[in-house]
């Protein structure tokens, strides 16, 4: 019988294999693994919540959307971690104010269903925000939060108001200024 060992390394991994007779007898991986990475758990009670306020007035709808969804689910936060609510409170104000591009005021159509057969009702932009101000924007934000649990959750810290006065003035909120012009 002749025993031989064949060893195989890398900067990461040894290998080492050994025959009898042309036969693997033993076959070794040994890896140096790198520090892992590691899933990041916050409990609930020491999460820091901030309130933020937004002024919507003269905004494109989907700017302010995005920046309200990112604050809600605390995607600027060095501890986000996407299956928990670690994110912030989020006040829009002036959302009878705000602006959407192109001619989405006329085009851009929310749909509806009652649940019985021709219970179709649509409704233009310009309509929906002139009977129900809030809508566009709460749907344009709870469109982009996760969907289950853990997005109605999120979602209930969002607070719509169509004009500029909001009952929150306790919680102190910071005015939130959002960049960019969207043309």
């Amino acid at each position: 019988m002749r025993f031989t060992t064949l060893t195989l390394s890398s900067k990461y991994e040894k290998l080492h294999i050994t025959f009898i007779s042309g036969y693997i007898i033993s076959l070794n991986l040994n890896i140096k693994a790198e520090k892992a990475m590691e899933t990041i758990f916050v409990n609930p009670k020491d999460v820091k919540r901030k309130w933020h306020v937004i002024d919507a007035s003269g905004k494109k709808l989907g700017r302010v959307a995005v920046e309200a969804a990112n604050l809600l689910r605390g995607k600027h936060k060095p501890e986000f971690t996407p299956h928990q609510e670690v994110g912030d409170y989020v006040i829009i104000i002036n959302a009878a104010k705000v602006e959407v591009s192109g001619n989405k005021e006329t085009r851009k159509i929310y749909y509806r269903h009652s649940g019985y057969p021709g219970g179709l009702t649509a409704e233009r932009f310009i309509d929906m925000i002139s009977r129900k101000p809030t809508f566009p924007m709460e749907r344009a934000v709870k469109g982009m939060l996760p969907n289950g649990r853990l997005g109605r959750a999120i979602y209930r810290n969002l607070k719509v108001y169509a004009g500029s006065e909001h009952p929150h003035t306790a919680q102190q909120p910071e005015a939130f200024e959002i960049t960019g012009s969207g043309e």
